[in-house]
């Protein structure tokens, strides 16, 4: 296989298959790939460009709006906890309400804090 081959094969992994890879090298070779992993990934994201999105999201409360009551209850319909964590985590916005959320989830959890007044991100 020649390198070029090589390269448009992990062009189609994902980014943490990519980042499994770069892990089995760094442990079967004693290496660290802290700066060409970086450059890889960037060259990777403008060879791919706008076509390649994220599939997993973080979800961030960034402004409670007028009604923290509503925005609590979807607190706790999205992560299931109890009512004193859930205003704890309103109270303290902005917040990460959840970490590596599916991109079709994220939106739809976006959804919901939209229709309780919220403002959210989603990074």
């Amino acid at each position: 296989m020649e390198l070029k081959d090589f390269v448009e094969e992990i062009k189609k992994l994902s980014v943490m298959e990519v980042s499994e890879l770069v892990k089995m090298l760094e442990e079967e070779f004693g290496v660290s790939a802290a700066a060409p992993v970086a450059m890889m990934a960037g060259g990777a994201a403008d060879n791919a460009g706008a076509a390649q999105e994220k599939s997993e999201f973080n979800v961030v409360l960034k402004e409670v709006g007028a009604n923290k009551i509503a925005v609590i209850k979807v607190v706790r319909e999205i992560t299931g906890l109890g009512l004193g964590e859930a205003k704890a985590l309103v109270d303290k916005a902005p917040s990460t309400i959840k970490e590596n959320v599916p991109t079709e989830e994220a939106k739809a959890m976006e959804e919901k804090f939209k229709a309780a007044g919220a403002t959210v991100e989603l990074k």
